[in-house]
């Protein structure tokens, strides 16, 4: 992997551990309903926004739809990284299980994640697939959960044999358990259209999505101005948590305005984003071009997801050594940053 595969990874994991902070924060803060709530509409708008749209580029056109939507769930994570193994019984019946680590609940948060996560997200996007495919009769049953200490999400899409209403798309069956497991018979995204670039950028896309549509989820869960408060505390906390990780894996110094510029400029190249800069001894501008994370954005939508995306990099720079002030005003489409002693 090339330095620019690094600061793309990078980025990747920035995004994973800020989402990850944010469901923790609200997790403490609003309690379990609420992320309830909040997991299902996150979970809706990636499946509105990404389910159908994916089936051609992944090679999952002309399968039967329970096949079919699980492999998609294998090949969409596998891509952001996340460990999913599919298992088919027949052609209405096919099973998806969830490896640990969790990419979702990384580390211990594990534990401080409350179970009705796990709910909110299935209602989301798992048993919405048979609605979306036009084919009501298709439903989702979960066998085992991430955060019970079974061993792992895990669950089938099953074709019924009538029409599902829409509490029933969402079933639990605890006293089953998958198939064995063939390493054959797992999907693969069509080599042709799937380098190693673009691999890398699924890799990085994945985490960012989370937070793209994750903050505006949480405005439709909470209201816009609590969604934005818990949103840029858990940013800036996790800004100051992750810069010695992020600085570490991208060969930046903990330094002065000079090497705080010279960080930023770097992870914002691994957005994809184009950076100009002046750098002074004192003072640095950043001009960061093309604002990768807002993209398609507009309106209380755009602007709240760049109050607590710029929280993350004003927290890195504040969890420097050398105490700086940092200032991120929108030009347009664009942003400018200025570090100053």
């Amino acid at each position: 992997m090339n330095e620019n595969y690094g600061l793309i990874r990078a980025q990747a994991d920035l995004h994973q551990q800020y989402f990850i902070g944010l469901q923790l924060m609200v997790s403490t803060r609003e309690g379990p309903e609420a992320v309830r709530d909040w997991m299902f509409h996150l979970f809706r708008r990636q499946h509105e926004e990404k389910f159908l749209s994916s089936f051609k580029k992944l090679g999952l056109e002309g399968l039967p739809d329970a096949v079919a939507s699980a492999q998609y769930h294998v090949l969409s994570n596998t891509l952001g990284g996340v460990g999913v193994e599919f298992m088919a019984e027949s052609d209405t019946k096919a099973w998806v299980r969830y490896r640990y680590p969790r990419w979702w609940l990384d580390g211990a948060a594990l534990c401080g994640i409350p179970v009705e996560a796990g709910d909110g997200f299935m209602r989301g996007w798992h048993a919405n697939n048979g609605a979306s495919l036009g084919n009501p009769r298709l439903g989702f049953v979960c066998v085992s959960e991430d955060m019970t200490g079974e061993y792992g999400f895990c669950g089938y899409f099953k074709e019924f044999d009538r029409d599902l209403s829409e509490a029933e798309r969402l079933q639990y069956a605890k006293d089953e358990r998958p198939p064995p497991f063939d390493p054959a018979a797992q999907p693969k995204p069509p080599a042709a259209e799937w380098d190693e670039a673009r691999l890398a950028k699924a890799y990085r896309n994945y985490a960012v999505e989370f937070v793209r549509n994750g903050v505006t989820a949480l405005s439709a869960t909470l209201g816009r101005d609590r969604a934005v408060e818990r949103g840029v505390l858990a940013a800036r906390l996790t800004g100051l948590q992750q810069y010695a990780h992020l600085a570490s894996s991208v060969g930046a110094k903990d330094g002065g305005v000079k090497d705080a510029a010279r960080f930023l400029a770097a992870m914002f190249e691994g957005m994809g984003d184009t950076v100009e800069t002046d750098i002074q001894a004192d003072r640095a501008n950043i001009h960061q071009i093309g604002l990768r994370i807002v993209r398609g954005l507009e309106g209380e939508a755009r602007d709240d997801l760049l109050s607590c995306w710029t929280a993350i990099w004003k927290g890195t720079i504040a969890s420097h050594r050398a105490f700086m002030d940092v200032d991120a005003a929108v030009d347009g489409e664009n942003l400018v940053w200025t570090i100053s002693t």
